[in-house]
């Protein structure tokens, strides 16, 4: 199974006027990290980045001036994500960027039934709370000291060690069938199976004389469809 990862800082909060300014990415195969990533900063035209957002992200207008537009990337992030499960975090936000990034291009939108909320699966596991990101790692037993500002591709590396333990750690994904497999041998020529082993003479009833006769009045008692019939020798 291939998951992507993801993550995006954006504008502001309103996906429908603010602009996704980054995107980080994580590929995942049967929950392993296979090494790929996608990690771009996108200029969001003429959208400026809100100072509650920039309070969050770092990311400032002038760093994105010469970044490319999302038309001009929208081909490279359909080919990573392409029949990948899309894997977020209040994925409903990010979704929500997502899909109406693709419409301003007439795009098809991502259909929910291809998409993952991690929070959504840290509420059902641990539905006391606090499920936020920092609050997982520190769950999990993951180090996110380096996180001082929220970052598209750095918060996806975490997500998916919080993800890989949420869904029940490394275990999960130890591919038991293509280890099988591996250590499948093949038989020598000169090997010889074991043939079953088999009494010379078989072992005594348990069943004495006395309770064979009461039984056997019983099952007559019982009348010919007696299924006990179809035992008696």
């Amino acid at each position: 199974m291939r998951e992507i990862i993801f993550d995006t800082e954006t504008t502001g909060l309103e996906s429908k006027v603010d602009r996704i300014i980054e995107i980080g990415g994580i590929e995942l195969m049967n929950h392993f990290p296979t090494g790929r990533t996608i990690h771009i900063y996108i200029n969001p035209a003429d959208r400026k980045v809100h100072p509650d957002a920039l309070a969050v992200h770092g990311i400032t207008d002038d760093f994105l001036r010469d970044k490319p537009k999302f038309a001009d990337v929208v081909d490279e992030i359909r080919q990573f994500f392409e029949g990948a499960r899309w894997v977020a975090h209040n994925a409903t936000f990010d979704m929500g960027f997502i899909n109406a990034e693709f419409a301003r291009l007439g795009i098809e939108p991502v259909s929910p039934e291809w998409v993952t909320d991690t929070l959504s699966l840290a509420r059902r596991k641990n539905p006391m709370g606090p499920n936020s990101l920092d609050a997982l790692c520190r769950r999990y037993g993951i180090d996110n000291s380096h996180r001082t500002k929220h970052g598209a591709l750095l918060d996806s590396e975490l997500l998916a060690e919080v993800y890989i333990e949420m869904i029940g750690g490394r275990q999960t994904a130890l591919g038991f069938g293509s280890a099988a497999k591996s250590q499948v041998t093949e038989i020598d020529e000169d090997d010889v199976p074991l043939e079953a082993l088999s009494r010379t003479n078989p072992l005594p009833s348990r069943l004495d004389p006395e309770a064979a006769a009461a039984h056997g009045k019983l099952v007559l008692a019982m009348g010919d469809k007696a299924i006990w019939n179809k035992y008696r020798q």
